[in-house]
């Protein structure tokens, strides 16, 4: 993952409604949430998660498909796991912290 990239997805989650968003899709799962239900859970005004949903996936944090006359949003899992690797690629002197022999590698 590049660096740019890196930052304009922590950018995005750096604000607390779009971390909130997230988080709730990424409970979600592969099945993820119309807007509607987003807004719903949230209590935000359609308007207002629009546009935060459209950052989201600017940042490339979310992804959205077409299901009929429903928009589905999805936490996009694999740049999420490409993120947090690159957090924590130099962890413990870039040893895997399993490698050290212990679940805290005092980084």
């Amino acid at each position: 993952m590049e660096e740019i990239d890196v930052v304009r997805s922590l950018a995005a989650l750096a604000h607390n409604l779009r971390l909130r968003v997230f988080r709730m899709l990424v409970v979600a799962g592969p099945s993820g949430l119309t807007p509607g239900a987003i807004a719903e859970q949230l209590d935000v005004p359609s308007a207002t998660l629009s546009f935060h949903l459209k950052e989201l996936m600017n940042a490339h944090l979310v992804t959205q498909e077409r299901d009929g006359r429903n928009l589905i949003y999805r936490a996009a899992f694999d740049h999420m796991n490409g993120l947090l690797g690159f957090l924590t690629e130099n962890c413990c002197q870039g040893q895997s912290c399993l490698e050290t022999g212990t679940n805290d590698c005092n980084c």
